[in-house]
C-alpha cells in the first residue's frame, strides 16, 4: 500500500468513526458507559476492525472502501464490537470451540442490532439476515450466543452452511480475543459495565418498545457464574492426614544428628500434617423426568474429577449419594475412592418422577440424628432447579447446581448458593 494513500485516508477515516460514535450516542444513549470506556485507534494493514477490550482498531483504507459501498458500515461495525464486549463474548474464548463461538457471537449481536433498527446503520444484507435469524430462533430456541453455540456445535454445522452463515453475519476480526495480561479493562470491569448499560437501558426504555433480544443477551452477560471447583472448597475441613509434614520438619537438625551420631537423628519427621480436605458431605441427584441420566453421570464425573486429587480427597471419607425425585429412591454411602469408582461404573439411576427437594433434607436430618455424620460440611444438590424447596435453613451449607440452558435460572432460597454449569464445563 502506498504511504500517500494511507495518509490521505487517515483524517477522513477518523471523521467517519467519530460520526459513527456520535450517531450511536444520540440514538442509543444507554451505550454511553461502554463507548466512553473505549478508544479508537487506526492500524494500517489490519484489513478490517478488531478490539482488544480497551481499544477499537480499524484500517483507514479498508474503512473508507466499505463506507463508500455502504454508509451504514462504520455505525454497524462500531455497534457490533460494543455488543461483543457488553455481552462478554471475548472473555469466554478460552473455554469454547473458537470457530463455533466466533459465529454464534456474531449472529447474536447482529440480531440485537437489527431489532434496534438504528438510524443510518442498515446494510444491504439485512433482509437475508433477518430471514435466517427467524429460522435460527426456531431451531436454536433463542438467539443468545450461548444457545446458538450449543445449536451449531450439537448439530455439527460445517461446510457450506457454516460459510454462508459466516458471510451473512461477519463484521470484525476476533484476533485479540485470546486472553491477554496487558488489557487495561478486565473481565470484571466489563461485567460492571454491562450492569451499568442494563441499568441505563431500563431508564431509556420507559414508554417505548426495546429489543427483546438485547434484554436477554444482557441478562445472560450479567448472570452470576461461580467456579464449581472453587466452591467445593467450602466443603473442606481441617484434619490430620498421615503423611510427612515437610513444612514443619527441620532438616538441619535431622542431618546433623545423622552426621554426629551415625544413624541417630536429633528429630524425627512428623508423620501427619493438618490439611483441608473433603471428608463428609452429601451429593443429592435429582432423578426426576427432567434430569436425564447422561447429564447426571456427567455431573458426577466432573465432581469426582475435582475431588479425587490428592490434595482434596481423604483416604477414608463419608459421602452419601442420594437419588431423589419426589421421594428418596436410594442412598449410597461412599467411604473410599474405590466406592466412588464402583458407583460411577455400575450404579443405575432410579426415579424419574416429579421433583421435590424436601425429602432429601428430611433424610439428611435423620442421618445426622442417628450419628451418621461427625461434621457434615454441606450438601450439593444437582437438579434442573424446578421443585419444592424446604422452608427452614439447614445447619450446613447447601449448593444447588443446575445446567445453564440460557433461560432465566430458577431462584433458590436465600440460604443456598446457586451454581450454573454449562455443557462445556461438564465436558472438561
Amino acid at each position: 500500500m502506498e504511504a500517500g494513500l494511507y495518509e490521505k485516508a487517515l483524517p477522513l477515516a477518523q471523521k467517519v468513526m467519530e460520526y459513527a460514535r456520535d450517531t450511536i450516542l444520540v440514538n442509543l444513549r444507554f451505550l454511553a458507559p461502554a463507548i466512553s470506556a473505549l478508544t479508537l485507534k487506526e492500524r494500517q494493514g489490519l484489513g478490517g476492525f478488531a478490539c482488544d477490550g480497551s481499544v477499537i482498531y480499524y484500517d483507514p483504507v479498508y474503512l473508507l472502501k466499505k463506507y463508500k459501498e455502504e454508509q451504514g458500515y462504520a455505525i454497524r461495525c462500531y455497534l457490533h464490537i460494543l455488543f461483543h464486549l457488553i455481552f462478554w463474548h471475548s472473555f469466554r474464548y478460552d473455554r469454547v470451540e473458537k470457530e463455533y463461538w466466533n459465529l454464534s457471537s456474531d449472529i447474536a449481536v447482529e440480531n440485537v442490532i437489527l431489532e434496534l433498527e438504528v438510524a443510518g446503520g442498515g446494510l444491504r444484507r439485512d433482509g437475508l439476515a433477518a430471514a435466517k435469524l427467524a429460522l435460527l430462533r426456531e431451531e436454536a430456541g433463542g438467539l443468545t450466543a450461548e444457545r446458538l453455540y450449543r445449536y451449531l456445535k450439537n448439530n455439527e454445522i460445517r461446510g457450506q452452511s457454516f460459510a454462508e452463515l459466516k458471510a451473512l453475519f461477519f463484521m470484525d476480526e476476533h484476533i485479540y480475543w485470546t486472553p491477554r495480561e496487558e488489557i487495561s479493562l478486565t473481565q470484571e470491569q466489563w461485567k460492571k459495565m454491562s450492569q451499568r448499560v442494563r441499568a441505563e437501558l431500563q431508564s431509556f426504555s420507559k414508554g417505548r418498545s426495546t429489543a427483546e433480544s438485547l434484554q436477554k443477551n444482557l441478562a445472560e452477560a450479567v448472570k452470576d457464574r461461580y467456579d464449581y471447583g472453587e466452591l467445593l472448597k467450602r466443603f473442606t475441613v481441617m484434619s490430620e492426614d498421615m503423611q510427612v509434614n515437610d513444612d514443619e520438619f527441620d532438616y538441619i537438625y535431622y542431618t546433623y544428628g545423622l552426621q554426629k551420631y551415625g544413624n541417630m537423628p536429633l528429630v524425627e519427621p512428623l508423620e501427619y500434617k493438618d490439611s483441608r480436605k473433603v471428608r463428609e458431605f452429601v451429593i443429592a441427584l435429582d432423578t426426576s423426568a427432567s434430569c436425564r441420566g447422561a447429564v447426571v453421570q456427567a455431573f458426577l464425573r466432573k465432581s469426582y474429577g475435582i475431588l479425587k486429587g490428592e490434595e482434596n480427597f481423604f483416604r477414608k471419607m463419608n459421602v452419601h449419594i442420594i437419588q431423589c425425585d419426589s421421594q428418596v429412591q436410594k442412598d449410597t454411602r461412599i467411604t473410599s475412592q474405590e466406592d466412588f469408582d464402583y458407583f460411577l461404573a455400575h450404579e443405575t439411576l432410579q426415579g424419574f418422577g416429579s421433583t421435590d427437594f424436601r425429602p432429601v433434607f428430611s433424610h439428611v436430618e435423620k442421618l445426622i440424628s442417628r450419628g451418621e455424620f461427625e461434621n457434615l460440611k454441606g450438601l450439593i444438590y444437582f437438579t434442573d432447579g424446578y421443585g419444592v424447596y424446604p422452608e427452614k435453613m439447614p445447619p450446613y451449607e447447601v449448593m444447588f447446581v443446575f445446567l445453564d440452558r440460557g433461560d432465566n435460572p430458577p431462584e433458590v432460597p436465600p440460604w443456598a448458593v446457586r451454581v450454573l454449569l454449562e455443557d462445556e464445563e461438564l465436558e472438561e
